[in-house]
């Protein structure tokens, strides 16, 4: 790897573009988290909450395959460039909105524009990748890449949390995380300056000549009809999808109980510092997962491997987010969130582990061709499922986080799911 950095520049820069923007937006997302979620100035009830992870979220679904078509068509550095710096000055007017005490509406459509616009971003590092460096270097590239870009988005996460937590949980603090968030924006834009034009791609004579629109329905329909003729894609995506609606509802309850005043009243022990406590635990989860998937995948089969991820994840559900929903005010509620702590670890290890699984399934199943369709329609479809889960959800939970109710129907999504890919299991492949 070190070689193919010394003999491509080029590699190097663009590396840096893609961990300024992801320290960035995780600086960004956790600000506004902050803001909106775990802010005593702000009485967000569980549909607010709703939208701002559909804001967060669906940016990633509904955007993601205009951009990759648009990539096609537009000179990748100046996309680059005009984005973050677009991207900076949106993140500067959010700072003032907070400023200014503006409302959760104003401060989401705004909020929906920088997430978008990242996601040009990203997608532009992408695309412009083999632009600077040999095909033998693509693969070992891409999950360097994604490791290091995961890691900036994590650690730009709790340097928000960190200012939010030493100034104090408020409009104030929160603004003034935004407003530094920003700063990266303004450093990925001078990085991307630094490429001469059209270096990046595409080329001109090389340039899509069908209209993105119709690319992305086709593409979209294409990996679809990929994703049934084989048994074992489907049974990977029934996986997936039952996992991510479950822990989209998860995820709510998750922030409406932990957002509680905690009972010694410490500044740290707020609510936001305990969710990204939860986040942190969910991620250690899914490293754990990248040593057990590749043990377990030889040993169970790839379905199998799908189901045990489910049947964990069912066990998790029972013993370590219903105690959330019954547990009385004092002692057992504290003893509640500690599980709930210990139930995010679990399903991140169990929901890494199907993802893990199905992404293996994906690329040994499905053509070239096909592939990386399949992939997008998997992002758009569940990230979507995703936040439609957090929607139903806030409209019958309370505002505490505690229902038993909703409890026992995520369970009953990931036994469906078990019982879904019983009966995929049976069909015959498609052939031809």
């Amino acid at each position: 790897m070190r070689s193919a950095l010394s003999q491509s520049p080029g590699v190097l820069r663009l590396a840096l573009v893609r961990f300024a923007g992801q320290f960035g937006d995780g600086m960004f997302q956790a600000a506004l988290s902050g803001a909106i979620l775990f802010n005593p100035e702000r009485e967000t009830d569980p549909l607010a909450i709703a939208a701002a992870f559909a804001v967060l979220l669906l940016p990633y679904s509904l955007i993601g395959p205009y951009a990759g078509a648009l990539l096609d068509r537009w000179d990748r550095r100046a996309v680059l460039l005009v984005a973050n710096v677009l991207r900076a000055i949106l993140i500067g007017a959010v700072s003032l909105g907070l400023l200014a005490g503006a409302g959760e509406k104003p401060l989401l459509l705004l909020a929906l524009a920088v997430v978008g616009i990242s996601r040009f971003v990203l997608s532009g590092v992408s695309a412009a990748l083999p632009r600077v460096l040999d095909e033998y270097w693509l693969v070992p590239a891409n999950s360097v890449l994604a490791t290091f870009a995961s890691a900036c988005a994590g650690i730009g996460a709790a340097a928000a949390v960190s200012i939010i937590g030493l100034i104090g949980a408020g409009d104030a603090a929160s603004a003034l995380a935004v407003a530094i968030s920003g700063i990266w924006s303004v450093i990925g834009a001078v990085l991307a300056a630094g490429f001469d034009a059209r270096v990046l791609g595409p080329d001109p004579g090389a340039m899509a000549k069908e209209s993105a629109v119709r690319a992305i329905a086709t593409g979209l329909r294409h990996g679809a009809a990929a994703v049934w003729g084989s048994v074992h894609v489907t049974t990977a995506m029934l996986g997936i999808g039952a996992h991510r609606i479950v822990f989209g509802t998860n995820t709510l309850i998750m922030v409406l109980v932990l957002r509680q005043a905690p009972a010694d009243g410490s500044t740290m022990n707020n609510g936001l510092t305990r969710f990204g406590v939860a986040i942190g635990a969910a991620a250690a989860g899914m490293l754990l997962a990248a040593i057990v998937a590749p043990v377990l995948i030889p040993r169970l089969g790839r379905p199998r491997t799908v189901i045990a991820g489910l049947l964990t994840a069912t066990l998790v559900q029972f013993a370590f987010v219903m105690p959330t929903a019954v547990a009385e005010a004092g002692p057992g509620a504290h003893r509640a969130h500690q599980l709930l702590l210990v139930g995010a670890f679990l399903f991140g290890l169990a929901g890494q582990t199907i993802k893990l699984t199905g992404d293996a399934t994906m690329q040994i199943d499905i053509d070239d061709t096909r592939r990386g369709q399949v992939f997008a329609l998997q992002d758009t479809v569940f990230n979507i499922g995703f936040v439609l889960a957090i929607a139903l959800t806030a409209l019958v939970i309370p505002a505490d986080g505690r229902s038993i109710a909703v409890v026992v129907t995520g369970a009953g999504i990931y036994c469906a799911g078990i019982a879904a890919i019983a009966l995929n299991s049976r069909r015959k492949p498609i052939t031809g």
